[in-house]
Order: structure tokens, then C-alpha cells, then sequence
């Protein structure tokens, strides 16, 4: 299991990940699982500002591939990785057992300019399209009977239509939006991170060690391969 080491609020109330951590930084010996309500709220938290960088790089990859289907290559990357978006983007605003998840007021509280909030309901109602097990987001389907010139059925005709392209705009809007959202999910994240720690620096060793260890990547649990 990956890990993104949390600093000490005395040393640094921002959160880093293993790969960039400065020298001199050291990750845990021993990472113990927490229950506590707090510590719930603070996961629910993590998984929306994963899902939110989600949607930002998705956006990215979209645009560099947009040039790509223009040239005539397949789009099927770009469906895959809009669907990716949408999905991510939705799920951001489910509330959840801890009421974590976004909402049309957060959307607001980013201070963009424009209808951001009808873009919002927008997104959502893309996202619950591309999860409707029976709509397709590529094409709308008509079957018909083609006529002889003596106005007889000769014919079954099944024509298609492609719904209309993604565009740089909606995708470079969307993008935007994701990283302001993503933005006051990080500060939800710190204030959190912060009274995680204060509750648990209150609990003795021996109430810390009786939590369960959570087995991570560059621990010397981990490393050693036992649980203690």
C-alpha cells in the first residue's frame, strides 16, 4: 500500500507524498489505523481530493489528445478518459456517511466568474448519462423501412447520428473547475489533518500500539515484513 506521509502540524501542516519528500524527512516507523470520527472524515476527504485530481489530469490528457482526433486518430481514448472525469467529478458530490461530499454551495464558494453552478448540474447530469447502463455517449440509434419507388418496404434501414464532439472549451472549463474545487478540498483536508493529530497526540503509546497497523510502503513494518 502507498502512502502520503502527513507532517507534524508543529513541522508542517502540508501533506507531501513519499516520492517528493525533502531530505532529511523521514517516513513513520509504524503507521496505526484510527477509527475515530475525525479520522473518517479526513479519509472521505482524501478520496474526494483524489477524484478531483483525477478529473484535472484527465482534462489534460484530453487536451493533448483532442489535436490527435482532429488529425484523424481515434477518439476512444478521449471517451475513455472523459467518462473518467465525469464519473470522478460526480462522485465528489455524494454525501456520504460523514456528509464529506461536495456541494452547489462549494461550487460557489469558488469565485468563478460566469454560471458555474449551471456548469456544475450540467457535468452531474453528463456523468449520470455515462453511467446509464443503457444509453450509449457515442451515438443515437433510428430504425426505419426504406421505400421502392412504388412506395412498398423494401427494406430495413438502421442509420446512426454521432453525438456532437468534445470540445477544448468544455474540457479546459471542467479542468478549471476541478482544481478550484480541489483547492478548498486541500484546505478541508489540513484543518482536519490538524485535529487528527491533536486527538491523538492526547493517547498514550500503549492505547496507540493497540490500534491495528496499517502495512505501507517504505515503513519498517512493511520493510520487515511483520506487523510489528
Amino acid at each position: 500500500m502507498s502512502c502520503t506521509w502527513l507532517m507534524s502540524p508543529e513541522v508542517d501542516v502540508n501533506r507531501m507524498n513519499e516520492k517528493s519528500s525533502p531530505s532529511g524527512v523521514k517516513p513513520p516507523g509504524t503507521v496505526r489505523q484510527l477509527q475515530t470520527s475525525a479520522a473518517l472524515s479526513l479519509r472521505d476527504l482524501a478520496a474526494i481530493f483524489e477524484d478531483m485530481t483525477t478529473v484535472v489530469d484527465c482534462c489534460e490528457q484530453i487536451l493533448v489528445r483532442l489535436t490527435r482526433s482532429e488529425a484523424g486518430l481515434s477518439d476512444i481514448t478521449v471517451e475513455a478518459l472523459w467518462t473518467t472525469a465525469l464519473i470522478s467529478y460526480r462522485r465528489c458530490f455524494v454525501p456520504g456517511p460523514r456528509g464529506m461530499g461536495l456541494t452547489e454551495e462549494d461550487v460557489e464558494a469558488t469565485g468563478m466568474r460566469g454560471e458555474v453552478v449551471e456548469w456544475h448540474k450540467l457535468l452531474e447530469k453528463l456523468g449520470a448519462h455515462h453511467v446509464d447502463a443503457g444509453a450509449t455517449s457515442r451515438e443515437t440509434f433510428v430504425v426505419g423501412i426504406s421505400q421502392d419507388s412504388g412506395g412498398n418496404a423494401n427494406g430495413v434501414a438502421i442509420t446512426s447520428a454521432p453525438r456532437p464532439r468534445l470540445d477544448e472549451t468544455t474540457v479546459r472549463q471542467t479542468g478549471h473547475l476541478a482544481l478550484e474545487l480541489s483547492r478548498l478540498v486541500d484546505e478541508r483536508i489540513n484543518s482536519h489533518q490538524e485535529t487528527v493529530y491533536n486527538a491523538a497526540r492526547a493517547m498514550t503509546a500503549d492505547a496507540l500500539s493497540s490500534l491495528p497497523v496499517v502495512p505501507v510502503a517504505g515503513s519498517e513494518s512493511a520493510d520487515s515484513g511483520s506487523p510489528e
